[in-house]
């Protein structure tokens, strides 16, 4: 379907109204689908703090942690605030 044909259906002559129309649904489009989920899946190692993400990432949806206790996987909520980052000048 062409922009014109658009514009014959929509009843309007105004070009860069219909064209921001069409921007403007695109962008509600790709922001509402969500294209190659994967779960990744990685035990917990005490003491361990970072864990490497696959480099195709582009955002975390969610990250749950399973509770031993009922066998249930229990999802970390997310921070309100930034958190205090400190420079370590100690090494031990």
């Amino acid at each position: 379907m062409t922009v014109l044909e658009i514009m014959e259906r929509a009843g309007t002559k105004d070009t860069n109204l219909v064209l921001a129309w069409l921007k403007d649904a695109i962008h509600l489009i790709q922001s509402n689908s969500r294209e190659r989920i994967k779960v990744v899946k990685y035990n917990i190692i005490d003491g361990e703090r970072d864990y490497l993400l696959p480099q195709d990432s582009v955002a975390i949806k969610t990250i749950s942690v399973k509770d031993t206790n009922d066998k249930k996987y229990k999802r970390i909520k997310r921070l309100v605030h930034d958190p205090v980052v400190r420079e370590d000048t100690d090494p031990e």
